[in-house]
């Protein structure tokens, strides 16, 4: 066994002692053992499965591990964000409050847009801003909100800002480009 796997079965089993609640955190870092069921008294309530409380263990740390790795994997970060409001969008979808445009992520991607501590959830549903558009700001314009949107979180519906985006979940549609001005940012790359 190396190294590594030798020190998650001691803080899985560190964890299972604690739990029953035998020992000292002292103690379970230098003897990580859960202590048989039939040491536990009747008036320590419903007999613990030593076993049980380990795989239950295993399985949230696995849990909140591919959790974190699937939330650092979507891109997040600052960005400068127009408005726009169009009669029709490239997914079909009328436009409404929570349409966004991107030419770099997926029709149909979440994303968190946060504007001076106010933040609100759009769906890409359109293509935009023009590479012209784009990159004529300091941080590159990879974000189009719609007009509602924008006067929500900023007062102004005709606006152009700085804000955070935090993509939430990519979605399945079709992406305008793959390269240009600001799409290492749109993808979380520095």
């Amino acid at each position: 066994m190396d190294n590594r796997a030798r020190q998650a079965v001691t803080a899985a089993l560190a964890g299972t002692t604690l739990l029953l609640g035998t020992v000292t955190a002292a103690e379970a870092a230098v003897t990580p053992q859960a202590p048989p069921a039939a040491s536990l008294s009747p008036a320590d309530g419903p007999a613990l499965d030593p076993v049980a409380i380990g795989a239950a263990l295993n399985a949230a740390l696995r849990a909140a591990a591919a959790d974190a790795k699937r939330i650092a994997a979507l891109p997040s970060g600052k960005a400068t964000a127009t408005s726009f409001w169009d009669a029709a969008t490239a997914s079909g979808k009328p436009m409404r409050y929570a349409t966004l445009a991107s030419p770099y992520w997926p029709l149909g991607t979440r994303v968190k847009i946060t504007y001076k501590g106010k933040s609100a959830v759009g769906v890409v549903e359109d293509f935009g801003p023009a590479e012209w558009a784009v990159a004529q700001h300091d941080i590159p314009a990879i974000v189009d909100l719609s007009e509602k949107m924008m006067a929500d979180l900023t007062g102004v519906a005709s606006n152009t800002v700085h804000v955070r985006f935090q993509v939430l979940k990519w979605g399945k549609g079709r992406v305008y480009r793959h390269s240009g001005t600001g799409y290492d940012l749109a993808m979380g790359r520095p």
